[in-house]
């Protein structure tokens, strides 16, 4: 089979499945003619499926699903558990299928209560490029950002994000100064509505000096969907991660961290006043940091 691999300049597991498909069934002999006629004869569409055709697979299966197991736990199980009878093998997406695609009635509809995230309906995956906005002003995404953020060599390009308190129903605004670490709290009484977070964002950032105004980097909240009114206000541009990216405000996510320690998950975060709030950023601005060679922040 190499030899043949290796003349056709295809990999070798291809002429072993090959072999293993089309070959004669009791003889174990390859005639590529009779091998095309049966690949031919296995591709007509719809096929039954695997779960329809073979009743104590589906049982199986379904006995699995009333354990509450996950496909991928049963698909494994069954393999581990009858490694000789390869018709009580399938892959795990045949049982998603089973469940989800209209037509099939492989498995018993209630059946997908059973599953972790108990949806009827598969929910499909969005690529990157068909999110829906949730901006109505375009982003300026950070790839655009100045070199002289990214090196942090000048002071005045600022991580920003909120922290979140019990229910989703409270928050605290942070920013964090990329060159010094210097830490800024936004206070948000009265939600994180894109109306709220952009008016405080410019009541912190509007008595900062000039030279410390240089940019703001997001995630892509909807909170930030007033990012062209703060920026007309203040003059700082706004520049908006990647999706799924924390580590490109990676000292704004270790700040939230600390953070964690005066304010901690699953609390109502609308109790502490902005007084409170400042001298939490006092605190926070004095302590030695090794990236600063065990000095404070510069105002501190």
């Amino acid at each position: 089979m190499r030899r043949i691999a290796a003349e056709l300049g295809r990999d070798c597991s291809t002429i072993s499945r090959e072999l293993r498909r089309n070959a004669h069934e009791r003889t174990g002999d390859y005639r590529p003619h009779a091998a095309q006629r049966r690949a031919q004869a296995r591709r007509p569409r719809p096929k039954t499926g695997k779960l329809a055709a073979n009743p104590v697979l589906r049982q199986a299966v379904q006995d699995g699903l009333d354990l509450r197991w996950s496909p991928e736990q049963i698909v494994t199980r069954l393999r581990r558990d009858f490694p000789d009878r390869p018709e009580l093998h399938v892959v795990h997406e045949t049982i998603y299928q089973a469940l989800y695609v209209q037509g099939r009635g492989e498995l018993r509809r209630e059946l997908t209560a059973a599953l972790r995230t108990g949806r009827a309906l598969r929910r499909p995956r969005r690529h990157t490029g068909q999110r829906v906005p949730r901006m109505s002003t375009p982003m300026v995404m950070i790839s655009e950002r100045p070199a002289e953020a990214e090196d942090r060599a000048v002071p005045g390009h600022w991580e920003g994000d909120l922290i979140i308190g019990k229910d989703k129903k409270s928050a605290i605004g942070t920013l964090v100064e990329r060159a010094t670490r210097y830490v800024l709290l936004v206070h948000l009484p009265h939600g994180r509505t894109a109306d709220t977070v952009r008016d405080a964002l410019i009541d912190t950032m509007s008595g900062l000096p000039t030279h410390l105004r240089r940019s703001l980097t997001w995630d892509q909240g909807a909170e930030m969907s007033g990012h062209a009114g703060f920026s007309i206000a203040t003059d700082i541009p706004v520049y908006f991660c990647d999706p799924h990216s924390p580590w490109q405000r990676g000292s704004n996510e270790n700040t939230n961290g600390l953070l964690r320690q005066y304010f901690p998950k699953s609390t109502d975060l609308t109790v502490h006043s902005r007084a409170h709030l400042d001298a939490v950023a006092i605190q926070l601005n004095g302590r030695p940091r090794k990236t600063l060679g065990w000095d404070t922040q510069p105002n501190a």
